[in-house]
Protein backbone atom coordinates (compact mmCIF):
# COMPACT_ATOMS: atom_id res chain seq x y z
CA UNK A 1 0.00 0.00 0.00
CA UNK A 2 1.29 3.30 -0.81
CA UNK A 3 2.55 5.44 1.99
CA UNK A 4 2.26 9.48 1.70
CA UNK A 5 4.99 11.53 3.39
CA UNK A 6 5.74 15.57 4.16
CA UNK A 7 9.31 16.64 3.12
CA UNK A 8 10.18 20.34 3.88
CA UNK A 9 12.81 21.63 1.48
CA UNK A 10 14.39 25.34 1.00
CA UNK A 11 12.93 27.45 -2.02
CA UNK A 12 16.52 26.51 -4.27
CA UNK A 13 16.47 22.69 -3.31
CA UNK A 14 12.53 22.88 -4.73
CA UNK A 15 13.81 24.39 -7.79
CA UNK A 16 16.32 22.09 -8.14
CA UNK A 17 14.48 18.93 -7.56
CA UNK A 18 11.29 19.96 -9.59
CA UNK A 19 14.20 21.07 -12.57
CA UNK A 20 15.54 17.36 -12.37
CA UNK A 21 12.40 15.97 -12.25
CA UNK A 22 10.93 18.27 -15.03
CA UNK A 23 14.47 16.57 -17.40
CA UNK A 24 13.52 13.57 -16.66
CA UNK A 25 9.26 13.93 -17.57
CA UNK A 26 8.45 13.08 -13.68
CA UNK A 27 6.12 14.41 -11.41
CA UNK A 28 8.21 15.73 -8.22
CA UNK A 29 6.85 12.70 -6.26
CA UNK A 30 8.18 10.00 -8.69
CA UNK A 31 11.47 11.63 -8.90
CA UNK A 32 11.80 11.66 -5.26
CA UNK A 33 11.13 8.15 -5.37
CA UNK A 34 13.30 7.16 -8.12
CA UNK A 35 16.19 9.55 -7.02
CA UNK A 36 15.82 8.07 -3.36
CA UNK A 37 15.72 4.38 -4.37
CA UNK A 38 18.47 4.52 -6.94
CA UNK A 39 20.57 5.94 -3.99
CA UNK A 40 20.02 3.21 -1.72
CA UNK A 41 20.67 0.72 -4.49
CA UNK A 42 23.76 2.50 -5.64
CA UNK A 43 25.37 3.88 -2.56
CA UNK A 44 24.72 1.32 0.35
CA UNK A 45 25.28 -2.41 -0.92
CA UNK A 46 28.11 -3.84 -2.98
CA UNK A 47 27.92 -6.00 -6.20
CA UNK A 48 28.29 -9.56 -5.66
CA UNK A 49 31.87 -9.09 -7.26
CA UNK A 50 32.51 -6.28 -4.89
CA UNK A 51 31.38 -8.47 -1.96
CA UNK A 52 33.90 -11.69 -3.43
CA UNK A 53 36.85 -9.20 -3.28
CA UNK A 54 35.77 -7.84 -0.05
CA UNK A 55 35.58 -11.68 1.72
CA UNK A 56 39.21 -12.80 -0.33
CA UNK A 57 40.73 -10.04 1.54
CA UNK A 58 42.05 -11.74 4.70
CA UNK A 59 44.14 -8.95 6.08
CA UNK A 60 40.97 -6.84 5.99
CA UNK A 61 38.44 -9.58 7.38
CA UNK A 62 41.06 -10.16 10.30
CA UNK A 63 41.11 -5.80 10.39
CA UNK A 64 36.99 -5.72 10.30
CA UNK A 65 36.64 -8.67 13.37
CA UNK A 66 39.12 -6.46 15.32
CA UNK A 67 37.07 -3.64 15.16
CA UNK A 68 33.79 -5.39 16.05
CA UNK A 69 35.62 -6.96 18.87
CA UNK A 70 36.97 -3.51 19.94
CA UNK A 71 33.22 -2.36 20.19
CA UNK A 72 31.85 -4.96 21.62
CA UNK A 73 34.32 -4.76 24.46
CA UNK A 74 33.69 -0.44 24.77
CA UNK A 75 37.28 0.18 22.95
CA UNK A 76 36.46 3.10 20.74
CA UNK A 77 35.57 6.58 20.65
CA UNK A 78 32.63 8.68 19.29
CA UNK A 79 34.74 12.19 17.25
CA UNK A 80 32.23 14.74 16.45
Amino acid sequence: MAKTITVRVDEDSYKLIKTAADGVRRTISNFLEFATLSYISNETFVSDREMDTILADKELLKSLKRGQKDIKEGRYKIVR
